[in-house]
């Protein structure tokens, strides 16, 4: 088994994003401010906040983080957008009432969504941007291979099936509504991507010997954070495959900060 360790390739990148800051703050006068929005005290979420900032803090940027009840982020927004002092804006995921959250991610100006969730965002999606990161990190050639997306969601799944379809690879998008079929058809792909969110769908009879897979799903359970890969998987010495902790998650906030370091230099 090679693990694909996403937080070595983020210590790389933090290095260079902190002279990126020198340089701002010398040459610019500017030092890069995130603001962080979220409407609950959830304990995920807090891990997720607190891991940003402390990023931020280790390059030299800026974090600000607001918790404002769900029916004030808009209001939020709508200021941090006119303020020239906050270089970009994310709201931190899940909202409690998650069928405002595409509504509410639209509503950040497209240059200061550094997260890339609205629809008119200038970014990528930063998670998307970072499992991209990480295959390239470790010399994995997407073309001509067979790459399945198992889920299609807001922060992974919708956002990566469209950039590697621009790149014309050959990218197969699973839905819930697929999962009673995983071992049937999974063992066909060389790389299988997850992020459902459900703790342990993907099992090691659904993944073929040499098959890269790369695990972006996040679930809480007793506020322990889960992913999509059952313990069986994880222990395969025959594939390539992100570990439990330190995968996909230091690549989403390296590239979110990526992100808002190019907010910051325009």
């Amino acid at each position: 088994m090679k693990l694909l360790d996403g937080q070595e390739l983020s210590e790389f990148i933090k290095e260079r994003q902190a002279r990126e800051v020198r340089r701002l703050r010398q040459a610019a006068h500017t030092t890069p401010r995130l603001l962080i929005l979220k409407d609950s005290d959830n304990p995920v979420i807090e891990i997720y906040v607190r891991m940003k900032k402390r990023y931020a803090e280790d390059i030299g940027a800026t974090v600000d983080i607001k918790t404002v009840a769900t029916n004030k982020l808009a209001h939020e927004i709508e200021k941090a957008n006119t303020d020239k002092a906050v270089h970009g804006v994310i709201v931190q995921l899940p909202i409690l009432q998650p069928e405002l959250t595409d509504e509410i991610c639209d509503q950040i100006a497209p240059e200061k969504d550094v997260d890339g969730l609205g629809k008119n965002a200038k970014y990528d999606s930063a998670t998307a941007t970072a499992i991209d990161y990480l295959l390239a990190g470790y010399n994995i050639e997407l073309t001509n291979k067979k790459i399945a997306l198992v889920g299609y969601g807001k922060l992974v799944g919708r956002p990566l099936s469209a950039l590697w379809r621009s790149s014309n690879y050959d990218v197969t998008v699973f839905r819930s509504k697929d999962n009673d079929r995983l071992s049937e058809v999974l063992p066909k792909f060389d790389v299988v991507v997850s992020a459902t969110g459900m703790p342990a769908i993907l099992k090691t009879e659904m993944i073929k010997a040499g098959a890269v897979v790369v695990d972006a799903g996040t679930a809480s359970e007793n506020g322990v954070i889960m992913g999509d890969v059952s313990e069986d998987l994880c222990k395969r010495k025959d594939i390539m495959i992100t570990p439990t902790v330190g995968g996909v998650g230091p690549l989403t906030i390296s590239a979110l900060f990526d992100h808002l370091l190019r907010a910051a230099d325009e």
